[in-house]
Formats: C-alpha cells, sequence, structure tokens
C-alpha cells in the first residue's frame, strides 16, 4: 500500500489530465455502457466546506454519495483524494445514472488521472463494485447483464466484486476478476497481481445442478385428484386455484409443481438468471438459475412490488418468477388493485413499465398458481366441521376475486381434507414426481410439435384464440355439452376457451388425436367457482 501511496502526489494532477473507464447501466434486463470520464487539474483544492471534485451526468443521490464512501476508502487503502479540481462526466449525459455500483470505476478513474494506476488498461475492462470504508467491495445488481454488454462491446475483462464473479463468468469470452477490495482491483490494473479470471463452463454448471429439488410430490399422501389437476396444469401451462380448509395441503402440494414441469433450456436458465441478478435475488456465488422459480409474496405485498416498476424500475414478483410458478396463498386476501394489475401480463407474457423519460419491458411468463380457503372460517362444505359465517358471508369473500381474473385461472380445484387412512396407510404406492413429470414431458412433445410453426407459443395454454377452434375440435356430443354448461354456469367467452385448452390438454396426456367426451367433462368439472350455488 505504500507504492501507492507515494504515486498519488500532488504534482501528478499539476496538469490537467483526462482517463477514461468504463462502467454500465441497467435497463430492464439489458446493459447501457457507461463512459466514465474523469477531467484532474486546475487550482481549486479540498477544503472543509468545498468538495475537490465534481459528478456531473445525470448521477442520483446513490452516486454522489459516493464522495464520501470513496474518500474514506482511498484514506484506509493506504491512499488519498487528488487535491486539485476534479470533475467526473458519466456520458452518455441525458441517461439517469442509478446506483452505488459506480463507486470503484470512479475512484479508478480518480487514481489514474493521479499516476496511481497505469491508464493503459482502463479501456479493456468494464469496472463495477459499490465501497464500502475500509475499501472492500460490496455486491453489485445485474452483474449477469453488464458482463453480456461488455462481450458484446469486445471490451477483454470485467472487474467487480468476488461475490458476483461467478455469476459473470457465464459469459464466454470475457475475462472476469472477481476482487475484494479497492487494492486488489490496482493490482488487476497494473498487473502486479495473481488473481486468475473465474472460469466457469455454463454447460457444465447447468447440466450439474439441473433440477435440483428439495421436495417431490411422493411426500404427499392421498390428494390423488389434486395430483391429477397439476399434472394437467403442468401439461398445458394452465394456471390453477385451489380451493380448500385449512390443512388440506394446498400449499405443499404448490410448492412442488416445479418438480414435474419441464426442465430448464439452457436459453431459459441465462434468461431466468438476468432477470434474478436485475432484481438482486441471485443467491451469493450462484452462477445460473438452474431450478424453475417458485415465488409465493406474502398479501401484503403491494402492486409495485407484485409487477415490477418504481422512481427506478425494477422486477416485479412475476417477472422474478419468470419460467416458473408464482403462488399467491389466501388469494381473497390480496388488495383487489394488486390482483387487477396482474391480468393484462397473465394474457401478454410481459409488463411494461411506463416513466417520463423511460420505457422498460419485463418477461412475465408464468403460471399462477393460487390458493384460498373457502370463507373466511375456512369450513364451508367441509365433511366433518360446520361452517360459522352468516348468510352471504360467504359469497362476498369469493366475490373479491373479481370475474375477469378468475376467466383467466383455468383450472378451479376443490381440495378436501386428507382422511385417517390415507395419511398413514402405506399400501398405496408413491408416485413420484419423476413419473410425474414423464407424462408431462410426452404431452409437451405433442404441443411442441403443434406449435412449431408459432414462435413463442410452447403449450396449450398458450394457444392463440384463432387456433382454438382448429385445434380443439369436438364432436357432435361435445358440442353439446359444452353448450349445455355454458347456459347453466353462464361462463364467458374467454372461460368457453379456457375449457377448450385443458381438454385439448387432457387429450395430450391420454393420447389421443381428438377430444373425447371426458377430456372435456374432466375440463368443465375444472370449474368449480363457476358452478351454480357454489358460494350460497
Amino acid at each position: 500500500m505504500g507504492e501507492h501511496s507515494a504515486l498519488a502526489t500532488p504534482h501528478a494532477a499539476l496538469e490537467t489530465m483526462l482517463v477514461k473507464t468504463f462502467a454500465a447501466a441497467v435497463r430492464g434486463v439489458d446493459a447501457q455502457t457507461i463512459t466514465i470520464e474523469v477531467n484532474t487539474g486546475g487550482a481549486l483544492g479540498t477544503t472543509a466546506d468545498k468538495p475537490g471534485y465534481f459528478i456531473v451526468g445525470l448521477p442520483d443521490n446513490a452516486v454522489r454519495e459516493g464522495q464520501q464512501r470513496t474518500e474514506a476508502a482511498l484514506k484506509n487503502s493506504g491512499l488519498r483524494l487528488p487535491r486539485f479540481k476534479t470533475i467526473i462526466n458519466l456520458a452518455p449525459a441525458n441517461l439517469r445514472k442509478e446506483g452505488s455500483a459506480f463507486d470503484l470505476p470512479i475512484t479508478i478513474g480518480m487514481l489514474a488521472a493521479t499516476g496511481v494506476i497505469p491508464e493503459d488498461n482502463l479501456d479493456g475492462f468494464f469496472i463495477m463494485g459499490e465501497l464500502s470504508l475500509d475499501g472492500s467491495l460490496r455486491p453489485i445488481k445485474g452483474a449477469l447483464p453488464i458482463a453480456i454488454q461488455a462481450r458484446k462491446e469486445k471490451f477483454r475483462g470485467f472487474i467487480l466484486p468476488k461475490i458476483n464473479a461467478r455469476e459473470a463468468a457465464i459469459v464466454s469470452d470475457l475475462e472476469v476478476y472477481g476482487v475484494e477490495s479497492l487494492n486488489e482491483a490496482i493490482e488487476v490494473l497494473s498487473g502486479s497481481s495473481t488473481i486468475s479470471p473465474m472460469q466457469v463452463n455454463a454447460r457444465e454448471e447447468f447440466a450439474a445442478n439441473l433440477d435440483n429439488y428439495n421436495v417431490d410430490f411422493s411426500d404427499v399422501r392421498g390428494q390423488e385428484n389434486i395430483k391429477r389437476a397439476l399434472e394437467l396444469a403442468a401439461a398445458g401451462g394452465h394456471n390453477v386455484i385451489l380451493i380448500g380448509p385449512p390443512g388440506a395441503g394446498k400449499t405443499m402440494l404448490a410448492r412442488r409443481l416445479p418438480t414435474i414441469l419441464p426442465p430448464l433450456s439452457l436459453h431459459e436458465a441465462l434468461e431466468t438468471t438476468k432477470i434474478h441478478s436485475v432484481a438482486g435475488v441471485l443467491a451469493g456465488n450462484t452462477a445460473l438459475v438452474t431450478t424453475r422459480p417458485f415465488r409465493a409474496p406474502h398479501h401484503t405485498i403491494s402492486d409495485v412490488a407484485l409487477v415490477g416498476g418504481g422512481s427506478d424500475p425494477m422486477p416485479g414478483e412475476i417477472s422474478v418468477a419468470h419460467n416458473g410458478v408464482l403462488f399467491l396463498d389466501e388469494l381473497p386476501e390480496f388488495k383487489r388493485t394488486v390482483l387487477e394489475v396482474m391480468r393484462q401480463p397473465m394474457e401478454e407474457r410481459r409488463v411494461t413499465i411506463s416513466r417520463a423519460k423511460v420505457s422498460v419491458d419485463y418477461p412475465a411468463s408464468f403460471m399462477l398458481v393460487a390458493s384460498m380457503n373457502p370463507c373466511p372460517c375456512g369450513y364451508y362444505n367441509h365433511p366433518d366441521k360446520d361452517c360459522v359465517c352468516g348468510p352471504g358471508v360467504v359469497k362476498r369473500y369469493v366475490s373479491k376475486i373479481s370475474g375477469p381474473l378468475l376467466d383467466r385461472i383455468d383450472l378451479h380445484v376443490e381440495v378436501t381434507p386428507v382422511s385417517y387412512d390415507e395419511l398413514t396407510g402405506l399400501e398405496r404406492p408413491k408416485i413420484t414426481s419423476a413419473e410425474i413429470r414423464k407424462r408431462v414431458l410426452q404431452a409437451r412433445a405433442v404441443q411442441e410439435a403443434r406449435f412449431k410453426d408459432l414462435p413463442d407459443v410452447y403449450s396449450n395454454a398458450q394457444m392463440p384464440s384463432r387456433m382454438v377452434r382448429e385445434v380443439c375440435a369436438l364432436d357432435q356430443a361435445g358440442i353439446l355439452l359444452l353448450k349445455t354448461a355454458m347456459e347453466r354456469l353462464q361462463l364467458s367467452a374467454r372461460a368457453y376457451d379456457r375449457i377448450l385448452k385443458v381438454a385439448r390438454t387432457a387429450a395430450d396426456l391420454g393420447g389421443s388425436d381428438r377430444i373425447r367426451i371426458e377430456d372435456l367433462s374432466e375440463a368443465i368439472h375444472y370449474r368449480s367457482l363457476d358452478r351454480e350455488g357454489w358460494a350460497g
């Protein structure tokens, strides 16, 4: 550290010197290159009431506060702040710069401008990191999209906090240096470091950790009809709501749904990892998300936290659940506004966050699994316990969920309590997630062939309306059955399409080219909340 201090002498900044370092700002799930221009020189020194350097280029408060972090980090690393006027420009100047990850590139630029580190290596690296007061580095968000941008711009390497290094290192043809402190970053740029670039083989990492779940459907006793409903949901990508009393196993069943979904492809894994990286929910030292996400936000969540947004737009829970499952437990307890803003993303499988100066898109292709008690006390229609809710209470409780939202949920499944014999019986063979997934994959293979000419359509649930009449054609008996159900249940046109899609999935699971009467009956059966008199 002594040699650094000796280099940071005042005469090095007597003449004007311009140095550039490179970083990135994340917009949506992609990154944009930011050039940090550091101009040091002039006669204005730092005093108690006047700062020695100025940051321009639309920095937010977190970037501005970096001045104090930088000064303390330099001092505690055996260095010191330049005592001459320093202007730092974050270009492009019309793009707002947010977050503390610009601390490290700004500090490195200032040290290069004062001769502490050679300027020659700076144009080959992206540099990101938040400085602690002791000079150590804190993790950043969005390391993966920034690394992708660095490779796209043909930079040689990327210097960032060590905890984020594995995440960034899955990008090939880029030297990723994970450093723990400001001094280690200086050593890498000076060529005196013993730190080697992080090496991660994305395909090997993906294969080694694929589908590493710690739950399985074999854990669930009984509930065979609910397992069948979730198998249907997984096979066709359908949304589902589970209605039943407390303790019936709704959450237990929902948590096992990802284990029977098709495994993530490498492309899906990278896409999901980018979102988790930007949202800051990627576990430390994790290189790649290899299991389908399962997100279960609390019912007190706000609409912004669910769908994304804020003054500095960030992905919401529906985007973090992309390529996975979003589980909303006790659905009627969520605020109505929260549920209603989810309707459009459920249809379009993406969400657009628009602000005065910026508009970003986040993918949001998720399976919705919701659960609810049938009434406030939880025991309406219970086989053994009496409901104590007054007249009209059950209907008001269910009506908290709007009709348009229920229309977008394909399967309404009643969950009944597990009997003692089912809970303790050992004679029934356990059905594992692997067995169920095998059937799901066979049905998905049929759908993949069916939709091979349609981009972004992979399952029956994503089938466009124009295809429903063609793919889900019924015989005369089926037409009559569906007509009767539509009239009796007073179903909407959207619910009509949902029934046909579920029936098509049931036929795919059964290996049938056409929708049979039993497939259609099963699909109609899974519209519990539409049945007349269900809620009194």
